[in-house]
C-alpha cells in the first residue's frame, strides 16, 4: 500500500500521515528527510516538536550527501513495516543543495539528475516489501521562482508528487486541517 499526503505548509499533513501509519496495523517507521543543523535553534525546536508528536516510534534519519539514501532505507524495511516518509520536499531540497554549485553553470543537467533520482525513488517504492505513507509539500501554487534552483525544485516536486498520487492506492490533499480524498473526487489529468 502506498499513500500520498500532500498540501500546503502547516495544513496537518504530517499529523494525518501519522494517523494513517498508526491505523495500518503495521510497525510504523518514521523516515526523516530533513538534515538538521544543530546551530539552527528554530529547526532544532521544530524537530523536537515532531519527535514529541510521534512518540516512541522508530525513526531513521537519512542523509543524502554523506549517509544512506532514501531508497536504501526503504529497501531495508520488511513486510510488517509501514514507512512514513516526511517529507518529499526536504528530500528533494537536500538533493538539490548537493548540486548547488553545478546548478549555477548547468541547471538543465541538475534538473535531469533530480528527475533521475525521483524516478529511482518511485521504482524503490513500487518494489519495497513495506507499505509507505509519503508526505509531500505543495509549492507550485504561487509565482514562478526567480532562480533556476527554485524553478527546478518546484517543477520536480510537482512532477514527483503527481506521479506518486497516480500510482498510490490512497492520495489526499490536506488543507486547513481537512483531508480531501483525491481519488474519490477526481481523475488524473496527467499521464
Amino acid at each position: 500500500m502506498l499513500a500520498l499526503i500532500t498540501g500546503p505548509v502547516r495544513s496537518g499533513k504530517s499529523s494525518f500521515a501519522l494517523r494513517i501509519a498508526r491505523a495500518s496495523g503495521k510497525t510504523p517507521v518514521y523516515v526523516a528527510t530533513a538534515a538538521v543543523d544543530p546551530t539552527d535553534a528554530e529547526m532544532t525546536a521544530r524537530v523536537a516538536r515532531h519527535r514529541t508528536e510521534r512518540g516512541a516510534m522508530r525513526t531513521v534519519e537519512i542523509d543524502e550527501r554523506s549517509g544512506r539514501g532514501l531508497e536504501a532505507v526503504l529497501a531495508g524495511l520488511g513486510a510488517g513495516d509501514i514507512a512514513l516518509v516526511d517529507s518529499l520536499g526536504t528530500w528533494l531540497a537536500a538533493l538539490l543543495l548537493g548540486e548547488e554549485e553545478r546548478a549555477g553553470t548547468d541547471p538543465v543537467a541538475v534538473a535531469v539528475r533530480l528527475e533521475e533520482r525521483a524516478t529511482k525513488l518511485r521504482a524503490s517504492l513500487a518494489a519495497m516489501k513495506a507499505d509507505a505513507v509519503i508526505v509531500a509539500e505543495e509549492v507550485g501554487w504561487g509565482v514562478v521562482p526567480p532562480s533556476p534552483l527554485g524553478r527546478i525544485f518546484r517543477d520536480e516536486l510537482g512532477r514527483t508528487t503527481a506521479a506518486l498520487a497516480r500510482s498510490a492506492e490512497r492520495a489526499y490533499l490536506v488543507v486547513a486541517g481537512y483531508a480531501v480524498d483525491l481519488h474519490a473526487v477526481g481523475q488524473p489529468v496527467i499521464d
